[in-house]
Formats: C-alpha cells, sequence, structure tokens
C-alpha cells in the first residue's frame, strides 16, 4: 500500500497516508517522499499542498521503524540517517513553493517538515515538538532547516528540551506562517496557494534557489551571484514577458491558472 497519495496538478497536494500510525515516517515514506520532491517539473507543478491524512500531520518516527533501529549496527544506521537526509534536502531544494497544511500535531521529523516549507498554515490546536532527545536521541537530520527557520535560540530551548509547543509559539518563533481554526485551514492554504499562482514560475524557481545560496552570507560576498541573477533573469522569456505585460498594463502569460478575484 501506497504511504503516499499525490493528486498531480498545476497545484499538486501530497497526502501523508498513514493515518493509522498519525503518519509517522517508516523507509517507504521517505523514499516515497523523495522520489516525489525529486520529480516535480516547475511550471508543470506550480505549488504544492502537503498535508497528512486523518486528525494527524505527522507524529515522528514510526515505533516499527525505530525497533529495527534499536538492532541495526553504525554503518546500517548511517545508511538509514543519510536516507531521511536526503528526503529533507529534496524537499527543501523544491523548485516550487511548499505549503505545509498542519492539523493535530507534527512533532520530532513532523516539524521537521514545516521547517522545509515556504509557508506552514496551522490549526489553532495543532502542537509541535523537537521530541527526539526525550527518546535519547538527536534531531539531527532537520537541524539545518529548523536552526535557519526558528533560530539559534529557539532551536537550543526547543531542540534540547524536547517540549511540544502550541501553534501560537510556532507562529511566534517563525516555524508556523498562519494560525487559524481547523475548519478555516483549508480557506487559508488555497489563499497562499493562489498568492504563489499569481507569481511566474521560472522566477519563484530561481528566487528560491537564490535565498538558499545568499543565506548567512555578507552583501558583498554575494555581489556577482546577484547581479548576474537578476541580469539573466531580465533577459529571459519570461521576464522579458512579465515587464511587458507590466508596462503594457496586460496580464502575463503565467496568469492563466490564476481565478480571477470576485468583484465586490
Amino acid at each position: 500500500m501506497k504511504t503516499l497519495t499525490i493528486e498531480s496538478g498545476t497545484v499538486t497536494t501530497v497526502t501523508l497516508n498513514r493515518p493509522d500510525v498519525r503518519n509517522a515516517f517508516n523507509e517507504d515514506l521517505i523514499a516515497e517522499l523523495t522520489a516525489w520532491a525529486k520529480s516535480v517539473v516547475p511550471g508543470q507543478t506550480r505549488v504544492a499542498v502537503l498535508q497528512g491524512a486523518g486528525p494527524v500531520f505527522s507524529a515522528g518516527a514510526d515505533v516499527n521503524w525505530m525497533a529495527k533501529m534499536v538492532g541495526y549496527s553504525h554503518d546500517e544506521n548511517l545508511a538509514d540517517a543519510e536516507r531521511a537526509a536526503a528526503m529533507f534536502n529534496a524537499l527543501d531544494r523544491l523548485p516550487i513553493p511548499l505549503v505545509g497544511r498542519i492539523q493535530g500535531a507534527a512533532l520530532g521529523g513532523g516539524s521537521g517538515l514545516a521547517a522545509v516549507c515556504d509557508v506552514v498554515v496551522a490549526a489553532d490546536d495543532a502542537q509541535f515538538g523537537f521530541t527526539e532527545v526525550v527518546l535519547g536521541i538527536l534531531p539531527a537530520m532537520i537541524s539545518p532547516y529548523v536552526v535557519r527557520k526558528i533560530g539559534i535560540g529557539a532551536a537550543r530551548e526547543l531542540c534540547l528540551s524536547g517540549t511540544r509547543f502550541t501553534a501560537a509559539r510556532a507562529k511566534e518563533i517563525g516555524l508556523v506562517s498562519e494560525v487559524v481554526p481547523a475548519g478555516s485551514l483549508d480557506a487559508a492554504v488555497k489563499r497562499h496557494v493562489d498568492l504563489f499562482l499569481k507569481a511566474a514560475p521560472g522566477a519563484v524557481a530561481r528566487a528560491k534557489a537564490l535565498l538558499r545560496q545568499v543565506h548567512g552570507r555578507l552583501p558583498e560576498d554575494v555581489v556577482v551571484l546577484t547581479t548576474s541573477a537578476i541580469a539573466d533573469q531580465r533577459v529571459s522569456p519570461e521576464g522579458q514577458e512579465g515587464l511587458k505585460a507590466f508596462l503594457e498594463k496586460r496580464p502575463a502569460s503565467w496568469l492563466k491558472d490564476v481565478q480571477p478575484e470576485p468583484k465586490k
């Protein structure tokens, strides 16, 4: 049985589909999520929504999967961890916006998934937690994304205690973008999706890669990178189309996927 359900299209919905174990990670889910992330072609898919089936987004690692780890050798543990790290890396490097839709709980690797999303919408009763240390292990593979998202101060507090925290706190530290009542999750997600659809897909992909490249570096150290990036984009077919559409006061070609806003 597939552990991941994918509804492909301009807006692709990716559903963690193990509700009987609260969408916990195992080898199959990691492999399927990695394969999907590596298959995404910008333009064919413009935005992706990541969600969990049932009442919980993801409870982290599967108990049965963890039971196997107890008997793993160091090399087997290393190979297992490398597969999980590759999954987070592939999701982080997606050339499209990734919107997380979180209900119930996002614990351990579930909170790690939130950290690699570009936008996260959470139900107001959702819980989060980097809970690995409570089990005697580490939030290792997710740590680069967590520190980047919430900063070292909040990461030290929450990753070292393993404590659970509310959606409101998650928003306060930057892990979550918006907190809404559970019944408003879909509407809030759609609002963010519609905003992303207004942007040029090639520009989005290049901007996302550029942000990753300049993060943590001094402006003078990336000036060649940034000036080349804008020059390349301005002369690209997409850049030319966008500039001409603006000057000619007409919709750009990529807006065909955007539903017009209702007149008030």
